[in-house]
């Protein structure tokens, strides 16, 4: 049996190279979770500024919504409703014509099959 020489600087530096390259590896997964991350973090950021912002547009309705002139002129608008001292006007139609007039829907025209285009096209009327 021959007794081969191990030279210990050549395994070792096999060693390192190994170490370095799973060392690398490793950096380069961590560096690609942590990109995934911030984007993750810039879309979340996004949403919850786009959250606040509903917020206080909703919070600004709100108080408006609630301010006594407000709801004194949607009270009087559309609700109908009078305060003490005014003086309720009702209009009357003309007892000749109808209240509401109801128009008569515009027919939608059919469209013409593409030969009778080009038959119109060739042969029609002038």
């Amino acid at each position: 049996m021959k007794n081969f020489p191990i030279d210990w600087r050549r395994v070792l530096l096999i060693v390192g190279v190994l170490f370095l390259t799973l060392v690398i590896v490793e950096f380069n997964s961590r560096l690609e979770e942590l990109d995934r991350l911030n984007r993750q973090a810039n879309i979340t950021r996004t949403e919850g500024t786009q959250a606040a912002q509903t917020q206080v547009a909703l919070e600004i309705q709100v108080t408006h919504a609630g301010s006594d002139q407000i709801v004194e002129e949607q009270a009087r608008s559309e609700g109908h409703m009078i305060q003490e001292g005014d003086q309720p006007v009702i209009v009357l139609g003309d007892e000749g014509k109808p209240a509401l007039e109801n128009p008569e829907p515009t027919p939608i025209p059919t469209p013409q099959p593409n030969w009778q285009k080009w038959w119109e096209l060739y042969f029609g009327e002038e």
